[in-house]
């Protein structure tokens, strides 16, 4: 008997521009229609395994999966086998109880090595490459507030991270302009094919010019400068306080925004008074909270599709 192949999400990158519109348009009508999905996988099971700390990715999980009428298991990396056994193994384990797994991960390679054991669909929750619930969350967000994703211009200011690779590669698909303002783009933080592509779209550039960009675009976008991991970390201070050094000049602040129209998005958690000032997440322009509640459907929107493959 013929396997049909599992699908994953482990990036937008490895799906086809109209399976990522398909999920997008689908995370709208479950959004909007929250009471037909409910009690819609009951009898099904999420892993949820963290290796990286998380507020929004284990509460939006597993609160989707409860209201799917599904069960969730968190799972603490440190208190797993998973740090004792090969990760392959202990994912195939796992996938023989569970109907999807969700990971977190520092980095992409064990993430890798989780797909090639599981044999059911694995959603990448985040790993330093790659933020791709994020990112639909993200278009989501901009669907709901404008209606159309047709002549947006969203612009990102920040460090070049994983959270940037996703939104190249949705904006992509999705035909969404995205401008860069990242001073600090490491190149071990940058994937290649995902920029090539974009480019080749067109729906890409860098922009140096603080100003023009902030007034010609219709959202702008931020994360935190310093990985959440290290953010508190004692052995990191030097190079946080390094980049907090070149970062302060794009910080988005009143000033910086009196003569924008843009609304302002930020993926969470908030450094207030570094990349972001707490007047302007709580600003009229502001739609950083419900750009985080819509991690909850764009979850669930991912989860039935890839049940349902």
């Amino acid at each position: 008997m013929e396997h049909k192949e599992v699908k994953h999400l482990i990036d937008w990158n490895y799906w086809s521009d109209d399976e990522i519109k398909s999920i997008l348009e689908f995370a709208v009508y479950v959004k909007n229609n929250r009471v037909f999905f409910t009690g819609h996988l009951q009898g099904r099971t999420l892993a949820m395994l963290f290796q990286k700390t998380s507020t929004r990715t284990r509460v939006s999980f597993e609160a989707g999966m409860t209201e799917l009428g599904g069960h969730a298991i968190y799972l603490d990396w440190m208190a797993s086998n998973f740090q004792l056994s090969d990760i392959d193994f202990e994912a195939e384990y796992l996938s023989r109880n569970v109907s999807v797994i969700m990971a977190r991960m520092k980095r992409h390679e064990d993430l890798l090595k989780l797909q090639s054991g599981s044999k059911v669909p694995l959603i990448n929750g985040c790993c330093n490459l790659f933020h791709p619930c994020q990112a639909l969350a993200d278009m989501l967000t901009i669907y709901m507030d404008k209606g159309t994703l047709e002549n947006t211009n969203l612009c990102y200011i920040g460090v070049h991270n994983n959270v940037v690779n996703s939104l190249i590669s949705i904006t992509t698909a999705l035909g969404v302009h995205l401008t860069l303002v990242t001073p600090i783009a490491a190149k071990e933080s940058i994937v290649e094919e995902v920029v090539e592509k974009a480019k080749l779209n067109k729906t890409i550039s860098w922009e140096k010019n603080l100003t023009y960009a902030v007034n010609n675009s219709d959202y702008i976008y931020t994360d935190t400068w310093v990985d959440m991991e290290f953010f508190n970390d004692p052995s990191y201070q030097e190079k946080k306080k390094e980049r907090i050094n070149i970062m302060m000049p794009y910080q988005l602040n009143s000033e910086l925004l009196k003569n924008s129209k843009a609304k302002i998005m930020h993926d969470m958690p908030i450094h207030a008074g570094y990349e972001i000032t707490r007047e302007v997440v709580q600003s009229e322009k502001s739609i950083i909270f419900q750009q985080s509640e819509n991690r909850l459907d764009a979850q669930k929107a991912i989860i039935l599709k890839l049940i349902k493959e």
